[in-house]
Formats: structure tokens, C-alpha cells, sequence
């Protein structure tokens, strides 16, 4: 296993330059769902958070009700992949909401984006049509494509003790 502190920076840059995720929950019946996200990362060098801007959708939130889980994949062309694995908590408060807004606003490229290109977040951050969600990885795996490819590099992977 490889510490936190040597998975999460390369995590996050290959998250951000990979961008869009498949993300998979799980309903009550315990049957998956993927849908694909854009989730936006925040190391500080102690801690690892993911930030998923969202429509507080019906079917999110009864999966993420009985089973507060979300797997996160990426995938490149060239075989990069990294994944998370995470706990995932709900914010809908006008505080919270307007943060999360910010980054993404406000966020380095190709991760960070205008939030109002999305029809339902025509109100803002502050609408009933957006919400935010946390993620806290408790598994993380980071994988050069030339693993798989040539056999070179090195395949990262830490979970929470």
C-alpha cells in the first residue's frame, strides 16, 4: 500500500485531466446505478475531499439514503485510470452550496467550468435544483495506462486504515 500523501496528488492530477467520471450507487434492492459526474478534487496535503456539483435528483437521493457510498472511475484513452471509493454526505444549505458553485466557477481547467451553463441551475447555487455533495475516499487506486500497455510505471493505491 502507498501512503495518502503519494496517491493523492496523483490522484487529483489525473482526475483533472481525465475530468469526467463514472460514478456508481447502489439502491436499496443493492442493485448499481452509474451515472456520469464531474467531481472536483481538494488536496491539502493532510486530507483528500471530492466536491460534485448536482441536481438533488430523486433516484441520488434515496440510493444515497440506505447506502451513503459512491464508487468514482476514470478512464483516458490511453489506459490512465484512477478511482475512488467514497463516503458521501449531502449539503443543500446556501452557504455550502454557494462554495462548491465558487469552485467549479472558479476552478483551474479543464475541471473548473461555469456552473450556469446547466438549464436546472439557472437560479444559482441558492436554487432547490442544486445541491452539493462530499466525498471522502476511504480507497483510492491511481494507474498509469503504461502498466497495462508496457509494462512500465507504477500502480498506486492506498486505503484508509
Amino acid at each position: 500500500m502507498t501512503s495518502l500523501e503519494r496517491v493523492a496528488p496523483a490522484f487529483v492530477e489525473m482526475a483533472h485531466t481525465i475530468v469526467w467520471a463514472s460514478v456508481a450507487t447502489v439502491d436499496a434492492d443493492g442493485r448499481p446505478r452509474t451515472r456520469i459526474l464531474h467531481p472536483i478534487w481538494e488536496w491539502d496535503a493532510t486530507d483528500l475531499f471530492g466536491w460534485v456539483a448536482t441536481v438533488p435528483s430523486p433516484v441520488k437521493r434515496a440510493h444515497l439514503a440506505v447506502h451513503p457510498y459512491m464508487s468514482v472511475s476514470y478512464w483516458a484513452t490511453g489506459h490512465d485510470t484512477c478511482a475512488a471509493d467514497c463516503l458521501v454526505e449531502w449539503y443543500t444549505d446556501d452557504e455550502t452550496c454557494t462554495q462548491v458553485w465558487d469552485r467549479f466557477a472558479n476552478g483551474p481547467a479543464p475541471v473548473g467550468y461555469d456552473p450556469y451553463v446547466i438549464p436546472q441551475w439557472s437560479g444559482g447555487p441558492t436554487s432547490p435544483e442544486f445541491a452539493a455533495l462530499r466525498l471522502t475516499p476511504y480507497r483510492l487506486r491511481v494507474m498509469p495506462g503504461t502498466v497495462m500497455t508496457s509494462g512500465s510505471g507504477e500502480l498506486l493505491s492506498w486505503h484508509q486504515g
